[in-house]
């Protein structure tokens, strides 16, 4: 409705809602479509401490204190709209639909003249290839919604001391094959992936910010049922 801009009330409940989430320690999942501000109603939606600019440093607060905050971006976020994505934790953006700029190909025209599309302005190629923005590409909203789960699901939440492990599995590609795919010159560049899919349970690696960053692969596995993180170079 709107566009999906603040109205001064929209503003109030976006904050009531952050401060139940961090009175009760609860992640933030924000489902994002935003104009930003409405404009006809700017003069009452003004991004001091205790408005507007109150959401943003509430996300920077939690996050601070490990209160999650994941974005999912599921159509155009623009203006005050692209900041709660930036300001996440985890982003997750829908292919070809999302997209995240301050202003929009209208207004880039307007003041340089250039026109560009919005897909190429701030979409979701961009953000989880360049930028850096967003963490993970969705196929759909429903693809975007699972990863979201995924994410709450990593959550390091308090636990006893004791490791939650899984049931072990075998990798579903023979370890002995990593002879052949590390290569005996140390100067041959080769997918660390490919290690990786050969070392962990079930050969199942959920990689981290996939498409930035090529030559570091980050992400989460089991190895004998104990969940562990990975972080290796590449190439």
């Amino acid at each position: 409705v709107k566009g999906g801009t603040y109205y001064p009330m929209t503003v109030k409940k976006h904050l009531r809602a952050q401060e139940i989430a961090e009175a009760n320690h609860l992640p933030c999942i924000y489902l994002v479509d935003s104009g930003g501000a409405n404009l006809p109603n700017q003069d009452e939606v003004f991004p001091d401490r205790d408005h507007f600019g109150a959401i943003f440093y509430n996300q920077a607060r939690m996050s601070a204190k490990g209160i999650a905050q994941i974005a999912v971006v599921m159509g155009s976020c623009t203006a005050g709209g692209a900041y709660v994505p930036a300001m996440s934790d985890v982003t997750i953006i829908v292919k070809e639909q999302g997209t995240i700029f301050l202003a929009g190909p209208p207004l880039v025209k307007a003041a340089t003249g250039e026109v560009v599309s919005a897909e190429d302005l701030g979409g979701g190629d961009v953000h989880t290839r360049l930028s850096g923005v967003a963490d993970y590409l969705a196929e759909d909203d429903a693809h975007a919604l699972a990863l979201a789960r995924r994410a709450v699901g990593q959550l390091n939440k308090t636990k006893p001391t004791t490791v939650d492990w899984a049931s072990p599995e075998e990798p579903a590609y023979d370890p002995a094959e990593m002879l052949g795919v590390v290569p005996a010159d140390l100067r041959t560049p080769y997918d660390i992936r490919e290690v990786i899919m050969r070392l962990v349970d079930g050969s199942r690696f959920d990689e981290f910010k996939s498409r930035f960053g090529e030559t570091l692969v980050c992400g989460f596995a089991h190895v004998k049922g104990c969940p562990i993180g990975i972080i290796a170079n590449n190439g």
